[in-house]
């Protein structure tokens, strides 16, 4: 009896931290659905940059291929770079740096649920709906520009196994980035970086075919590449083979690799706010 009642509890509590962790998703997602009107106007933005740099491409391109890229493959590079950037906007970390910095996260010590698991329950919630109005304003942008291609063929799976670990990833650095303002005690300037960073190495504005050459083999080891770039070559078939394959395993490994350093900066966290909090 007391075998079965050791093998019943952990299972007890898987199902009530997964009800936790569901419940944290569906908050999230009905916070942006009652409070949609600040999050609409930074997707109206989003898309009228989005439109202003497909207009861009067409005319650099009118001339012919570039680089290996056509208008209709720019065309779908561009929207499904488009569509991963619009995951894990900044409503995750305001949410963290916010509560950091006015010391709201000494509750959830005392939480009987993972930091890191809830901070990426809401980051799902939130995901649903940036997923669905990117979707959205991604295949209007392709019906005003003439549509998009199918995925390469040969590509389909590894495009797929990519797709899902574009948010997972993108996860991993806003999180990361929200736990510095333990140290930092400021998050717009950290904010800033991370912004810049992501702008310019994750291929979403311009991809990375077109940096010099020395820059391409960085960019590509980064975890950036991952968050916009491998998913939108792998749809146009800019990746094949035994390089699509080697590309989604980069991704994987930074997407593993920065959930566990978030990890590790939470310990060290929560032990200095412990110390400095009694």
């Amino acid at each position: 009896m007391t075998a079965l009642a050791a093998g019943v509890a952990p299972a007890v509590g898987l199902r009530r931290a997964t009800r936790a962790y569901r419940a944290m998703s569906r908050a999230a997602f009905r916070s942006l659905v009652a409070y949609q009107t600040s999050f609409l106007f930074g997707l109206l933005a989003t898309t009228l940059a989005a439109v202003a740099m497909l207009y861009l491409w067409r005319s650099v391109l009118a001339a012919g291929t570039v680089r290996g890229f056509d208008w209709p493959a720019m065309r779908a590079y561009l929207l499904v770079a488009f569509v991963a950037g619009s995951l894990v906007s900044s409503y995750v970390d305001y949410r963290m740096a916010g509560r950091i910095q006015q010391g709201d996260v000494a509750m959830d010590l005392v939480r009987p649920v993972d930091y890191q698991k809830s901070r990426f329950a809401e980051a799902l919630g939130f995901g649903v709906y940036e997923l669905g109005t990117g979707l959205v304003v991604a295949a209007a942008a392709a019906a005003l520009f003439g549509g998009v291609p199918a995925p390469a063929r040969g590509g389909v799976v590894p495009f797929a196994v990519s797709a899902v670990l574009v948010m997972p990833l993108r996860f991993g650095i806003v999180y990361v980035s929200a736990l510095v303002v333990f140290w930092t005690r400021n998050y717009v300037g950290v904010q800033s970086a991370r912004i810049a960073l992501v702008t310019l190495f994750s291929g979403g504005l311009v991809p990375l075919a077109f940096f010099p050459g020395w820059l391409q083999g960085l960019a590509a080891a980064l975890p950036f590449a991952g968050m916009a770039s491998t998913p939108a070559l792998l749809y146009v078939g800019g990746l094949s083979g035994a390089a699509a394959w080697r590309a989604v395993a980069v991704q994987a490994a930074w997407t593993a690799g920065l959930w566990w350093l978030g990890r590790a900066m939470w310990r060290g966290a929560s032990r200095q706010l412990t110390v400095h909090g009694g």
